[in-house]
């Protein structure tokens, strides 16, 4: 397995087990609309946002607290207007 597809697969593992079935949904879900879509940046931000606490997280997405610089920008405001996921059975 190619070093980005070891990260995507990490990241994927990490979104989706955070320890809070509702961050596992919002984050687990994004991850599995958008990642498609994402190069190096995106992967390197996302890896980023994974390191933070969930509460702060689901925070951000929420928008009832401010999101800190360095996650602010396209991918935050995806996150923001995430409207469905496809729950796993």
């Amino acid at each position: 397995m190619s070093d980005i597809a070891t990260r995507f697969a990490r990241c994927k593992f990490r979104a989706w087990h955070r320890g809070m079935r509702e961050a596992d949904y919002m984050i687990g879900g994004f991850f599995d609309r958008y990642h498609g879509q994402w190069g190096e940046n995106e992967l390197a931000w996302f890896e980023a946002v994974l390191e933070e606490d969930d509460v702060d997280i689901m925070a951000w997405a929420l928008q009832t607290q401010a999101v800190p610089d360095e996650y602010a920008g396209p991918l935050m405001e995806l996150l923001q207007k995430l409207d469905y996921v496809d729950i796993p059975g």
